[in-house]
């Protein structure tokens, strides 16, 4: 009986089988690193949302095109982007998800109104939080992994107010918020500014942020012949009423925060209603003067069909890039160890540097001025 003979080793073999007994292993020990993302991306300020996604998505794919290491092991990176629909329920659900599903790292939420209740969770899981979200009493809640990458509302308002003062030469301004924490703190420190800057608040208005017929509240300021009127609020917002000032004949200027600071209010005012009638602040340097901005600005477009890149994806795009550089530092992704790199250290974005201070807001924040043209916001000046 003739026993059958074992298939002979060829080279070719031999090749393959090194070739995967040493892929075999580097695939293995390859770390992923979840990085959650809160914001609205669906809804009135989806547009927003989508946007922070595109941002933040890029950094990962350039981290990962890098092939990097934490430790000397080699890591990858993965997006995990959640809706919170800028509703506070939601942003605590979506809190609780990103926790429960193993993310140690967030960048969000967008919106203040969401970060304040969601930032327990993100404390109570060890999770460490870059957010752009501006109304100052976030930080001041004490959570040491809690991290502000943008202007507060304290550095918004304040400047758009003297701005308007000194630069536009306004005597006469209304104020309206949405009543979200975003829209009343800016408000807030717009009028308080805008006060000690010697001008006259004329009028104190509040809409909801579900408002979409602003007729009965600007009725009333334009019996008051405000030179302005001051929104607290977002672009979903923002660009509507712009339209309906001009439809009630109100030739008041329209001033806002980094709420309103993008195209999407251009859009939604329709036609020519939005030009150099309407100023708002951004936090951050003009990003289209710096090489580090400029890099920013065509990695987006060629990423994302040669859109433009709204209000905050250069600080979501950042604030991954932060995490990852502090990780580097740290030569470990413990949160602890990496909030505590990024409390010293300092990384230089597409958006300004990032610096911070005992609290874990920006040490320098500095502000651009806006107003539009074409439709698109344009860089005044900075200061």
């Amino acid at each position: 009986m003739n026993a059958s003979r074992p298939s002979p080793i060829t080279p070719a073999l031999l090749a393959a089988a090194l070739a995967a007994a040493l892929c075999a292993p580097a695939q293995a020990q390859e770390t992923v690193i979840p990085i959650g993302l809160s914001s609205p991306l669906s809804g009135p300020q989806s547009a927003y949302g989508q946007d922070n996604v595109a941002g933040a998505k890029l950094a990962v794919d350039e981290l990962n095109a890098r092939k990097p290491r934490i430790g000397g092991k080699p890591v990858r990176f993965e997006l995990k982007a959640e809706d919170d629909q800028a509703d506070p329920k939601q942003g605590v659900a979506v809190a609780q998800k990103l926790a429960d599903g193993g993310v140690r790292f967030v960048v969000g939420p967008y919106n203040s109104g969401v970060t304040m209740p969601a930032s327990r969770v993100y404390d109570q899981a060890g999770i460490v939080v870059a957010t752009v979200s501006s109304n100052p009493k976030i930080t001041q809640q004490g959570y040491q992994r809690l991290f502000r990458i943008g202007a507060a509302d304290t550095a918004l308002g304040v400047k758009m107010a003297q701005y308007a003062a000194k630069e536009l030469k306004l005597k006469r301004v209304a104020v309206i918020d949405d009543r979200s924490a975003y829209g009343q703190g800016l408000a807030q420190e717009f009028a308080a500014a805008a006060k000690a800057s010697g001008m006259e608040v004329v009028k104190t208005e509040y809409v909801s942020d579900k408002t979409t017929d602003f007729t009965p509240v600007l009725t009333g300021i334009k019996a008051a012949k405000p030179d302005a009127v001051f929104f607290g609020g977002y672009s979903a917002q923002g660009g509507p009423m712009a339209r309906q000032m001009r439809q009630l004949g109100i030739n008041a200027s329209l001033l806002g925060g980094d709420g309103i600071c993008s195209a999407e209010t251009a859009k939604l005012a329709g036609g020519d209603t939005v030009g150099e009638n309407v100023w708002c602040t951004q936090g951050g340097a003009m990003i289209n003067r710096a090489n580090e901005g400029q890099a920013f600005i065509k990695a987006y477009r060629a990423a994302n069909a040669n859109r433009d890149p709204l209000t905050y994806a250069a600080a979501f795009y950042d604030g991954v890039h932060l995490f990852a550089h502090a990780m580097q530092q740290a030569g470990s992704t413990d949160p602890a160890k990496v909030a505590e790199a990024m409390q010293k250290g300092s990384y230089k974005g597409a958006a300004g540097t990032y610096e911070f201070d005992a609290q874990r807001d920006l040490k320098s924040s500095p502000v651009t001025v806006f107003n539009f043209k074409a439709g698109q916001p344009s860089a005044v000046t900075s200061y």
